[in-house]
């Protein structure tokens, strides 16, 4: 029966920086961890889902100007669909702001 091991943030920081040293495969067999949890964090850490602090990154591990402008334009279509649903969300709250506001001027009054 395999035993899930749990590393703690710092750990994974620290393993990482060797790994780049000496190579993930190397650096995995030194500190007894498996090679595919190794491979899993590098993988994270490239992903930007594992943060390993400043002046952690590789040039390597930078984005082509092609794929920094690729990343902006996919978050600028969501920000602008976005911007679209809320701009129909408020005239929708507007319009039943007014119905409501008229329809409580026309009753009466008890």
């Amino acid at each position: 029966m395999t035993q899930n091991k749990q590393y703690d943030h710092e750990y994974k920081v620290q393993a990482i920086k060797l790994a780049r040293e000496i190579g993930s495969a190397k650096a995995a067999a030194e500190l007894g961890v498996p090679k595919n949890t190794m491979y899993g964090w590098m993988r994270a850490v490239r992903e930007g889902r594992l943060d390993i602090g400043k002046g952690a990154h590789m040039p390597q591990d930078a984005l082509t100007l092609n794929e920094e402008l690729i990343n902006l334009r996919t978050r600028v279509k969501q920000q602008e669909k976005e911007i679209k649903r809320l701009k129909a969300e408020n005239e929708f709250l507007e319009e039943a702001s007014a119905f409501f506001a008229a329809s409580r001027r026309k009753s009466p009054k008890n």
